[in-house]
């Protein structure tokens, strides 16, 4: 499923708070995006246990229980981790990876929060949570009967919310000032060839190997930081970390560079790096310059002027990567008001032609 709107990790936890008490609440998302920290960090938030249950390892029993004969009758047992006297808040994971019998058992949980003759205690909450058809995840089809009993959101990542746990979390500071930097690597969409990719999980993942490691804190060879960076993103992801981390030094930070400080790095062992600060340069500029030019403060003339700069300076070590700051071949494009004063003014960089 696809949802024409999304959430961000905050305006979810906003859904928990006023659906999910009265209603069944369903998050779709891809993998390692955070649906499960977000459940367990409501569930603590609100005061409430929170029970796990994985929906790829589930068979109906497991949901409504087993028989037992009572004098002329049967009825079930609910399993002892669902059948609690207090109120928790029940998570189904990979919900929609069940099979259709074990969907089928959960239909009185989701709309009635029963099993058998057993009720969920007054104040329980159940959050549904799976992945989507195109994330090369293990997805059954869920059945229309289940997807009408329970409210759906889909999640997105934020890269600023998701940078203000890191810090409380202590991440690791490369990881925290990288995605300050490249904020769009946060996320990527899963590959469909069986490889790491970036997810918040996996950068949280890096984070815990860069620690053990001690790195920043000890020099760690770049071979090994590059079997941890591939290890657990994206590979054009990992290529330009294993840049940023070799630019650790303020002689070649971008605000450095901006300011006027310092100069962009020129040697040709050097050019992953310059390829990390010229796709951060581009971040920048899409996410600071103004649609509209009559909304410019004094400090962005004085942003757009050092910009313009700071393009003429990189035409000369590399007129393609000048050109790649300011084309739109990954979707995004420059203000047109901004694109159009770079024809004017550095009409060599607008135009295709060679590496300098």
């Amino acid at each position: 499923m696809n949802l024409s709107y999304t959430v961000t990790p905050n305006e979810l936890m906003d859904v928990f708070l006023n659906v999910a008490p009265v209603r069944p609440v369903f998050i779709w998302g891809a993998p390692g995006i955070g649906k499960s920290a977000l459940v367990e960090k409501f569930a603590d938030e609100v005061g409430l246990p929170c029970v796990s249950l994985l929906g790829s390892q589930l068979a109906p029993e497991d949901i409504i229980g087993i028989p037992q004969i009572k004098g002329e009758t049967s009825e079930f047992l609910p399993p002892k981790m669902i059948a609690r006297k207090e109120p928790y808040v029940l998570f189904l994971d990979e919900l929609n990876a069940c099979t259709q019998d074990v969907q089928k058992a959960f239909y009185s949980l989701i709309h009635e929060r029963r099993i058998g003759e057993y009720h969920l205690p007054e104040g329980s909450i159940v959050i549904g949570a799976g992945n989507r058809s195109q994330d090369s995840a293990i997805v059954k089809t869920m059945s229309s009967a289940l997807i009408n009993r329970m409210f759906h959101v889909q999640l997105r990542t934020d890269p600023k919310q998701w940078l203000e746990w890191a810090y409380s979390a202590e991440l690791h500071p490369w990881v925290t000032e990288y995605i300050e930097q490249r904020p769009d690597h946060l996320f990527s969409e899963p590959p469909k060839t069986e490889e790491p990719y970036s997810t918040p999980r996996s950068w949280h993942m890096l984070s815990d190997a860069l620690k053990e490691y001690r790195a920043g804190e000890e020099e760690v060879a770049e071979a090994t930081l590059r079997v941890l960076a591939y290890g657990c993103l994206s590979a054009a992801h990992a290529g330009m970390f294993i840049a940023y981390t070799k630019q650790n030094s303020d002689r070649f930070l971008l605000q450095n560079i901006l300011k006027g400080g310092a100069k962009r790095p020129s040697k040709p062992e050097d050019r992953d790096v310059l390829y990390f600060l010229s796709q951060s340069f581009r971040a920048m500029l899409l996410h600071d310059i103004p649609t509209d030019k009559r909304n410019i403060s004094a400090d962005k003339k004085y942003f757009i002027h050092r910009s313009k700069a700071m393009l003429k300076d990189l035409a000369a070590i590399s007129n393609e990567m000048a050109q790649m700051v300011v084309s739109s071949d990954d979707g995004e494009v420059l203000p047109e008001w901004f694109m159009i004063e770079i024809v004017r003014d550095l009409p060599r960089i607008a135009v295709n032609g060679e590496s300098a």
